[in-house]
């Protein structure tokens, strides 16, 4: 025994005055519950609602349902439905001890509602601990989520995943800035080109909730004219909501909202802002703070309060569609939130998708356009070269660009930068008539035909039928052709031909978001082009078929919607702007262009796609996975009466190490997939089978089960 240790005698009263301080300081820390999750045994419940419902964040399917758990008398105060906490969970019901359910892993969950007794007959599990005070889920949220993992055959769980952000610390311990009054309301602006403009925006400002298909006028005005539809709802008294493809849009917005109203009075959610500065963000919407958002897809679950308006621009791009489980869409959610919350709709696009025209043809929407007149002096002068123009044309073929598209550039560059629009490698061609251009269809499910390797035999893509006789339904010509034609040209090229000249580029790995007003060639793939100071003076749409030509139902759609933002950028016909499409004149989306007509462009898939039974009339799923747990999944769904199964049919293999497309199988494994079609009103039908169906093999497979993945709307039908 040392000397310290006898001359204490063993005890503390001998102690010194300073140990005995660190004594009654380790005592009084002992007293203190433990910050970690406890198991609260023997702890006594709270005195009024003492079960809590909780969902709880596992991720599968045959999980999607609350659980009750005891909320000790502690955590009363702020066991508050909308909170996160943290719950023990996996527990069996042999391990109870004081009349608590114990052991089991923890994990994280919102508390949904308190109530006073459980339909659960056993002994509960207390609530481990409440991560935060702070609710962050509302019963309007809580709704929309479950509408949308109704609507996707997906887990409710997935979907608050996409719709509340990740807890950051600091964050929730800043105040968020006191609410601002609402602004007065805006005067009409550039909405008067349109003629029901100033009649919509009325509308949002006296405390209406239009809805409206915009088919916004070329230009740069799109922006401030979303921001005054905003500015318009907030002078009513209520919330907006804006939802675009990008940052540079959003940026766009952002600067067009804080010119018209002033700095603090909307936020903007994106992922580009980091963790703790978009939490910050969404909290002060979530408080409110804020009653106005800007953002990317991420911000359509924003928790607006008293939702006055949803706008989404550009629903046809595809980062509109989310990736992860259950991959809803922007637009699909906008529009469940505008009939739960009974708040205006607007939806813009330069362009006009087939879904758009369904909300219009319908009569849920109205038609929100301008006039002829006003679009052609809005729009830039559209010329076209064809096959038969190259074949003629000697410069095309010694050079690979049309001697049109020499002049036009050359031109150009004497006003002003030159838009260069060339598409993206690496689409797949889809066969089409060699005669005519109509696509090759199955006689069968009128699904696309595809050429099986370097042989003449013809297979859908979509039902596994093979045609040995096709024929076309439009001509009757017998010869196909792969539908991506032409020469192929390059940046480099045009440097080389206009040495003097400045070349710059924009696209995946670099998006420029302006370009100076002075001569340059800007070559850009679709969706990267920069805005120019004063507008392009000319653009050239090179390797048009390269998007006619893509196995997608989509194709001539998607090529009109990139064809013409890029050709929105360019200055009037009145101003000497001009575009140059590379792409056969008769085809559909090319005339569209030429008119500058994607309304009626729309209006015409609509009704082939209705004929057809293609989406967005019917509704369709998609059944992914090895060919085994395919066909046994096909095998053990219920699905409705109605319901037409089409293959399955096997997909093509991703190359190890090479890029992994969104939905495509992982490198080497050889897939089936299988489309369902439904008719128009099964859609939900659908979905619940599917989605039992998925939960009952999780259910009796457990980890061991091989996954198969169910998409509802699939984008990649072909």
């Amino acid at each position: 025994m040392s000397s310290e240790n006898a001359n204490g005698g063993g005890g503390a009263e001998g102690a010194p005055p300073e140990q005995l301080a660190l004594i009654r300081e380790s005592v009084r820390k002992a007293k203190v519950p433990k910050a970690k999750p406890r198991t609260w045994r023997g702890a006594a419940l709270a005195k009024e609602l003492p079960v809590a419902r909780v969902l709880v964040d596992k991720g599968v399917l045959h999980l999607d349902r609350y659980f009750d758990y005891a909320v000790p008398e502690e955590l009363d105060a702020d066991a508050q439905p909308g909170v996160r906490v943290r719950v023990r969970f996996g527990a069996g019901r042999h391990r109870v001890r004081d009349g608590r359910r114990e052991g089991g892993g923890l994990i994280d969950g919102f508390l949904v509602e308190r109530v006073a007794e459980s339909d659960y007959s056993g002994p509960l599990a207390a609530l481990a601990q409440v991560v935060s005070p702070e609710r962050v889920l509302s019963e309007e949220l809580l709704g929309l989520a479950r509408a949308v993992a109704d609507r996707y055959a997906g887990g409710l769980a997935d979907v608050l995943q996409l719709a509340v952000p990740p807890r950051s610390a600091r964050a929730e311990q800043r105040p968020s800035p006191e609410a601002l009054a609402a602004p007065g309301r805006p005067e009409v602006g550039s909405w008067g080109r349109y003629e029901r403009g100033a009649v919509f925006l009325e509308a949002l400002a006296s405390g209406g909730a239009p809805r409206a298909v915009w088919n916004a006028l070329p230009g740069p005005e799109w922006s401030e004219e979303l921001a005054r539809a905003v500015v318009a709802t907030l002078a009513s008294g209520r919330g907006a909501l804006v939802v675009l493809p990008d940052g540079r849009a959003v940026a766009r917005v952002d600067a067009a909202l804080t010119a018209l109203m002033g700095a603090g009075r909307h936020a903007v959610l994106t992922a580009d802002a980091g963790p703790e500065k978009r939490y910050r963000e969404w909290l002060a919407v979530r408080r409110g703070a804020v009653r106005a958002v800007v953002g990317t897809r991420a911000a359509m679950f924003a928790p607006v309060e008293d939702l006055g308006l949803v706008a989404l621009w550009d629903d046809g791009d595809d980062s509109h569609s989310e990736q992860h489980a259950p991959q809803p869409h922007a637009r699909e959610v906008l529009l469940l939130r505008a009939a739960q919350d009974k708040c205006g709709f607007l939806l813009g696009s330069w362009s006009c998708t087939v879904e758009a025209a369904q909300l219009v043809e319908s009569g849920w929407a109205r038609p929100l356009v301008a006039g002829r007149e006003r679009v052609r002096g809005a729009a830039p002068l559209v010329r076209t070269v064809g096959d038969a123009d190259l074949a003629r044309d000697e410069a095309a073929r010694a050079a690979r660009l049309p001697t049109l598209a020499w002049q036009v550039v050359r031109e150009g560059l004497r006003q002003g930068p030159v838009l260069v629009q060339v598409p993206r490698r690496g689409y797949v061609p889809r066969m089409a008539c060699a005669n005519c251009r109509a696509p090759a269809r199955c006689r069968h499910c009128s699904g696309p035909l595809e050429a099986q390797g370097s042989g003449a035999e013809l297979r859908c893509g979509w039902c596994g039928h093979e045609e040995g006789a096709w024929h076309c339904p439009e001509c009757g010509g017998f010869r196909l052709r792969a539908q991506v034609v032409g020469a192929r040209r390059t940046a480099e090229e045009l440097g080389r031909a206009f040495p003097a000249v400045p070349v710059r580029t924009s696209g995946r790995e670099h998006v420029l978001d302006t370009v100076p007003g002075t001569p340059s060639l800007v070559v850009s793939t679709p969706g990267a082009e920069p805005v120019a100071e004063g507008g392009y003076a000319a653009a050239l749409l090179l390797d048009g078929w390269a998007m006619l030509g893509r196995p997608d139902l989509r194709a001539g759609e998607d090529a009109l919607r990139r064809w013409i933002g890029a050709a929105s950028l360019v200055r009037p016909q009145t101003a000497g702007g001009t575009v140059v499409v590379v792409a056969e004149p008769t085809l559909r989306p090319v005339q569209a262009l030429v008119r500058w007509d994607p309304v009626g462009h729309a209006v015409r898939e609509l009704a082939e796609r209705a004929e057809l039974g293609f989406p967005p009339v019917s509704r369709m799923a998609s059944v992914a996975g090895p060919g085994e747990a395919v066909a046994e999944f096909l095998r053990t769904v219920e699905l409705p009466p109605e319901a037409e199964v089409l293959g399955p049919v096997p997909m093509p293999v991703t190359a190890v190490g090479r890029p992994r497309r969104a939905g495509a199988p992982p490198p080497g494994e050889h897939w089936d997939r299988a489309l369902i079609r439904v008719p128009p009103g099964s859609g939900t039908a659908l979905a619940s089978a599917l989605k039992a169906a998925q939960a009952a093999r999780m259910a009796r497979g457990g980890g061991d089960v091989v996954a198969v993945r169910v998409r509802i709307d699939p984008p990649d039908i072909g």
